[in-house]
């Protein structure tokens, strides 16, 4: 990726556009440095395109895909399938004992199920390519760490398990249901849970520590449909996804539905929450609303939307969050939410 393809860019809008120009600058710098391999924007205003870099171009998301594990449960209580209020042992009987009789979906929504976020056996269950079903029963059978709705506490286990449920209720597995259900109804062409078919080639290569047999490049890891982890996308359909939310008109989801997914749903507790989304105030642009709503993936990514300005702002890179977060993935989303401040 040059510099000069990266500042190929359409700017429009009341928008300060300084602000646009120098989030490109960081992330042309970062990729001429070597410090990045492949960084991804796509920003709009009332769904208008104020910046584009390689907005085609597949990424492994990583969390990112927890909110659209989210909207599969959602699309299913729309329907009168099921109520985030049931119990997951309704759909899950054999998710008893323990605590686990009180855990309802609305808390593995909300990560306040007291479910950990990686299982004690996480690395033996990816070391031997444990498929899937090896990583529900585990976190069936996992303890919990606090008591439901007492706290909250990210977990990945508690959206592994509203997968188990979306695909006890739908008949499909979680990949061919959020296709035929979500992304296909969105015109998220490119976006699929695990591979989709695609070769890993054709996707960015994310930039890890220590290449293992069961790292984010592997074969194993990208096609294995982790439901809280495993979706690949170009930005540009993850800002379908996050029009959704923005624009709240009964695609997919029922306008209420859509907006109670991204209305903090955790009030009294630590963190705010939505269903599936982040509430957090400044996490996503300093200058954002607190009515911002987003998510981060540990792969590098970042996409998020702010209701007050209409702006949507997505970063896919290959370079993980944990050292990116602060040096490009923060201060793009602090330049592109201060371009649109009121």
């Amino acid at each position: 990726m040059r510099r000069r393809d990266l500042l190929m860019s359409a700017l429009a809008g009341p928008v300060r556009s300084e602000r646009l120009e120098r989030a490109l600058e960081l992330a042309a710098a970062a990729v001429a440095s070597g410090e990045v391999t492949e960084v991804a924007i796509d920003v709009r205003q009332n769904r208008k395109r104020l910046v584009s870099t390689h907005p085609r171009r597949v990424f492994l998301l990583a969390s990112i895909t927890k909110p659209m594990t989210a909207a599969g449960i959602m699309i299913l209580a729309d329907r009168g399938r099921l109520s985030i209020d049931d119990p997951a042992g309704k759909f899950i009987p054999e998710f008893t004992g323990g605590g686990r009789d009180r855990i309802t979906l609305r808390h593995l929504l909300t990560h306040t199920s007291g479910l950990p976020d990686m299982l004690p056996e996480n690395i033996e269950l990816r070391q031997r390519h444990a498929p899937l079903a090896d990583f529900v029963a585990a976190a069936i059978r996992t303890p919990l760490l606090f008591a439901p709705g007492s706290e909250v506490r990210y977990q990945s286990m508690g959206i592994l398990l509203l997968a188990e449920i979306a695909e006890r209720v739908s008949g499909l597995p979680l990949r061919e249901f959020l296709r035929k259900e979500l992304f296909g109804p969105l015109g998220m062409k490119g976006t699929s849970l695990g591979l989709g078919g695609r070769k890993i080639a054709g996707t960015a290569r994310s930039q890890v520590a220590e290449e293992t047999a069961w790292d984010w490049n592997t074969p194993y890891w990208r096609d294995l449909g982790a439901p809280w982890g495993g979706a690949h996308a170009p930005a540009e359909d993850v800002t379908k996804f996050l029009d959704l939310f923005l624009y709240p008109e009964g695609r997919v989801l029922a306008p209420d539905t859509a907006r109670s997914m991204i209305a903090i749903n955790t009030a009294g507790l630590r963190e705010p929450w939505g269903l599936g989304w982040m509430r957090k105030p400044g996490l996503f642009g300093k200058s954002s609303s607190e009515e911002t709503f987003g998510h981060y993936g540990a792969t590098g990514t970042v996409a998020w939307a702010d209701p007050k300005t209409k702006v949507t702002c997505v970063v896919l890179t290959t370079k993980p969050a944990s050292h990116s977060r602060e040096g490009l993935l923060g201060p793009i989303s602090d330049l592109v939410a201060e371009a649109v401040a009121a």
